[in-house]
């Protein structure tokens, strides 16, 4: 069973930077496939960023936050971050934390276990 907690959500103008956190087990950190997604209302559930924590940090960003956004590991803390840096008003979202088993090729399909979600509201 992976847990799965966000924080670190907000209230920022444009421009600005938020860090989130997702604390989970160290089991968690050793070899599966972990992201952030984000939903706003009426829209669908978007992939931010997807990483495999068991090795060198290779991630998937999607092409909206690609430059601005960085999801990084500490294996000490059993924490996943995700900087986000430059944020605009269309980032405006419920952010979540997931992790699932990485398939062989490419990155998963469903995601197992979800957190609870942290908002993160970006307007002047």
């Amino acid at each position: 069973q992976v847990q799965l907690h966000e924080s670190g959500g907000g209230s920022v103008q444009p421009g600005g930077s938020l860090r989130l956190s997702c604390v989970t087990s160290a089991d968690a950190l050793r070899g599966i496939c972990m992201g952030w997604f984000r939903q706003s209302p009426g829209k669908e559930r978007e992939g931010v960023a997807v990483m495999y924590t068991g090795g060198p940090g290779v991630v998937f960003y999607a092409d909206s936050v690609k430059d601005r956004f960085t999801a990084a590991k500490a294996y000490d803390k059993n924490i996943l971050y995700l900087q986000m840096d430059n944020l605009q008003p269309e980032d405006t979202a419920m952010y979540y934390c997931a992790a699932a088993p990485c398939p062989p090729v490419g990155w998963p399909k469903e995601y197992n276990y979800w957190g609870q979600g942290t908002q993160v509201t970006v307007s002047s």
